[in-house]
């Protein structure tokens, strides 16, 4: 069984800022990975290898990444912690919207948002209010 994660992106604004954060940390992970350390390792480590972590900008999910791998990384301050491995390309995703949350969540693959039709990938992005609003409305 798959399993995704759902996790708050503190500090972007929109899509653009993620992929742009990703972009100016590149040098610090091999050609086509980005990382992300969070304190908590999974349980469900299998289904989760084979999931995507769907990123909540601004309240609403826009975004994700497929899971490569978890690795250990150890703090400068000693504490052990994961690194969700993290295929570089970010896929847009249909919005939805989400409430704030702590740490990171299991997304089941039912509930999580399809991806952003190819037909939809050039088209301007909306306003994040709007695409909010919009999501709330259920309209896609």
């Amino acid at each position: 069984m798959t399993l995704n994660i759902l996790k708050l992106c503190v500090g972007a604004e929109s899509v653009e800022d993620l992929e742009a954060w990703h972009r100016d940390h590149a040098a610090h992970w091999p050609p086509g990975r980005t990382e992300h350390i969070t304190r908590m390792w999974p349980k469900r480590e299998t289904e989760v290898l084979q999931g995507s972590l769907y990123w909540v900008i601004k309240g609403v999910i826009l975004a994700r990444q497929r899971i490569l791998a978890l690795d250990e990384r150890v703090g400068a301050d000693g504490i052990r912690r994961c690194a969700l491995v993290l295929d570089a390309r970010v896929i847009r995703t249909e919005a939805a919207p989400r409430r704030p949350f702590q740490g990171w969540r299991y997304l089941d693959p039912a509930d999580s948002p399809p991806d952003r039709r190819t037909s939809r990938l050039h088209e301007d992005t909306l306003p994040l209010q709007m695409a909010q609003a919009l999501a709330e409305l259920g309209v896609r």
